[in-house]
C-alpha cells in the first residue's frame, strides 16, 4: 500500500505527492462510514478485476461531497512484495 495526497493550499499541483503518514480527523461515526466504504471497495475490487480501476468515498457516501477527497485506487501491496 502507498499514501498519496494533494496540499489543500497548492490547487495548481498536477500530481499527487506520496505521502508517508495520514491523519484522519474524523467522528467515531465518520470513522465507522469510512470503514464500511473501504469495505465496499475492496469487495467491488475483487468483483471487477483487472478492470477496477478507482472510487470515490463522497460517489457513494453523499455526506463527505464537501470534505476532502478520499479515492481507493489499485496499487501494488507493501506487504506482498
Amino acid at each position: 500500500m502507498k499514501l498519496f495526497g494533494f496540499l489543500s493550499s497548492t490547487p495548481e499541483q498536477y500530481a499527487p505527492s506520496e505521502l508517508a503518514e495520514v491523519t484522519l480527523a474524523a467522528s467515531p461515526e465518520e470513522l465507522r462510514e469510512i470503514a464500511g466504504f473501504l469495505l465496499h471497495a475492496a469487495k467491488t475490487m475483487d468483483q471487477l478485476g483487472k478492470s477496477f480501476d478507482h472510487m470515490h468515498l463522497s460517489d457513494t457516501l453523499h455526506q463527505f461531497e464537501n470534505s476532502p477527497a478520499l479515492v481507493v485506487a489499485v496499487g501494488t501491496s507493501a506487504q506482498g512484495g
